[in-house]
């Protein structure tokens, strides 16, 4: 039995560990262009996630629930079975500097070669956000820095709640190390 082709509808994959506000603006975006947005949340065995599968569907979920058009979803393997499944024939990629394109030019090439029907459609980030990366921001919340400019509050405070006395305690250890280096 053939899916149903939702031509209206659309995926925007990621691990999003942790969704940034630059994955939310894309979101928005997207979902603004699609009458259907599926936010599908990778199960990625090649990273090690901060945030377990569970724990980032729930934060996912709750970054979106503004959004009536959006819809929150899990997925393995390759990403293209899982639109073939949906029934949904549009992947959107965001993208923030020039070294993305390549990577993404790539993959959507890949993509189209295993499933000519799925289209890859990109857009751009905001300026804001061009420099802004998951990575980044676990990064500057392990070590302690404020990442309430990066991510939306409720991941910000999921941030805090899972790394907090850990990532005090590893940027007082880096200032104390910094401090005996100038001392000496």
């Amino acid at each position: 039995m053939k899916k149903k082709q939702n031509k209206r509808a659309a995926i925007y994959a990621g691990t999003f560990d942790p969704m940034t506000l630059g994955h939310l603006d894309l979101i928005e975006r997207a979902a603004h262009i699609f009458d259907r947005l599926i936010v599908a949340v990778a199960e990625h065995s090649r990273k090690n996630p901060l945030f377990s599968m569970e724990e980032r569907l729930a934060l996912a979920r709750a970054v979106v629930k503004h959004l009536p058009n959006v819809e929150v979803d899990r997925f393995s393997g390759l990403l293209v079975n899982y639109a073939r499944a949906k029934g949904v024939h549009v992947l959107v990629r965001g993208l923030r500097v020039f070294s993305d394109f390549e990577f993404e030019f790539k993959m959507a090439l890949t993509n189209r070669a295993m499933t000519p029907d799925v289209e890859t459609v990109f857009l751009m980030t905001k300026e804001d956000y061009s420099f802004l990366s998951s990575s980044t921001v676990r990064e500057v919340a392990e070590l302690g820095g404020h990442t309430e400019q990066f991510v939306p509050a409720v991941v910000h405070t999921a941030l805090k709640r899972k790394l907090g006395a850990a990532a005090v305690q590893t940027a007082e250890r880096k200032r104390r190390s910094q401090q005996l280096a100038v001392d000496e």
